[in-house]
């Protein structure tokens, strides 16, 4: 069994309106043929970026994440989120009936809080900029689920490269770790395993819980499973609501963490939504503490650069007077 994983979730408010449930599938009793597919930036920075280094804009969808601009085929362009927790590239149902891909293929999609029969198409000459490749097996969603985007780029486009998020200039680049500059610029550089294709930080701890930690830019906010729970006596914060990338709401206690210390870096006061997921239990992480840092987390710092190639994570830290605040009108501290 063919295993693909990609821990975003929309997190949101309690009171917040979700998406319609859809029906759960039936028991098939014959799915053995079936894919289970599971989804859970001290230099200016552009003086990092070689010539032959492209550099896009990055755009907003609902939930304040990334995207970019993709063409597919001499179609487009489309809206695609950047997810480095997505091990599969995923298109929208409604793109996919625009580029009448009749083609597709079962498979069963695992979410963070569902399981359910979806298809995938194969989607060819996929252009981000001049780089163009193939993607043999993209689920489809319905785009109201990936927060209105047309597609979700995850780690089966990005093997092999590095992504370098800047934050303070909203660009992106995508390439090679030499023509982005090396590791020039980064004040902290932390070393990850790969676990399906995914990076996992293994020496973090938080409140001196030591934590397994997974930087995902398709998570709104940051998720921790019921075993680092367990371990945290943080402030309650109430309930928090989560709609997966099926439709279906899984709810979780939420609860303000000191202080996530990783390799140099420490982040303190911030909310972690705490399930049991199934993205945890596929990367073997349902019985140690185990978080996955969101794009709220990501953006209190001035570059990010997440390294496939080298399994490395590079950070490089806002100012003190740049330090953005969060929804709730805290302040970061690092």
């Amino acid at each position: 069994m063919n295993w693909l994983f990609a821990a975003s979730a929309a997190m949101a408010a309690a009171s917040a309106q979700p998406a319609e449930p859809l029906p759960s599938p039936g028991e098939d009793p014959d799915t053995k043929n079936q894919i289970e597919i599971i989804l859970p930036q001290t230099s200016e920075s552009l003086s990092l970026v070689g010539d032959n280094v492209e550099v896009f804009e990055l755009a907003s969808e609902l939930y304040d994440r990334f995207t970019l601009e993709v063409m597919i085929g001499e179609r487009g362009p489309f809206n695609f989120l950047i997810d480095t927790g997505a091990q599969a590239t995923v298109l929208s149902r409604e793109i996919a009936d625009q580029l009448e891909f009749h083609e597709r293929r079962p498979a069963v999609l695992v979410g963070m809080a569902s399981r359910r029969d979806v298809e995938a198409v194969t989607v060819r000459d996929v252009a981000i900029g001049s780089r163009v490749f193939d993607v043999q097996f993209a689920p489809l969603l319905d785009r109201r689920h990936i927060g209105g985007a047309d597609g979700i780029l995850g780690l089966d486009s990005l093997q092999g490269q590095r992504v370098l998020l800047d934050f303070e200039a909203y660009t992106i680049a995508v390439a090679d770790a030499d023509a982005l500059g090396g590791d020039k610029g980064f004040e902290i550089v932390v070393r990850a395993r790969r676990a399906l294709g995914q990076l996992v930080i293994t020496r973090a701890t938080i409140d001196g819980v030591r934590t397994a930690v997974i930087v995902d830019t398709g998570a709104q906010g940051s998720i921790g499973n019921e075993a680092l729970g367990r371990r945290l006596r943080g402030r309650d914060l109430g309930l928090a609501s989560m709609i997966d990338v099926n439709g279906f709401m899984l709810e979780g206690n939420m609860r303000l963490a000191g202080a996530l210390s990783m390799g140099g870096i420490e982040i303190r006061n911030f909310p972690v939504a705490f399930a049991d997921a199934p993205p945890f239990e596929a990367l073997g992480l349902h019985e140690e503490p185990a978080l996955i840092i969101g794009i709220q987390e990501l953006k209190l710092f001035r570059r990010v650069a997440i390294d496939f190639e080298s399994r490395k994570i590079l950070f490089d830290m806002a100012s003190t007077r740049s330090r953005p605040r969060n929804p709730s009108g805290r302040i970061y501290d690092f």
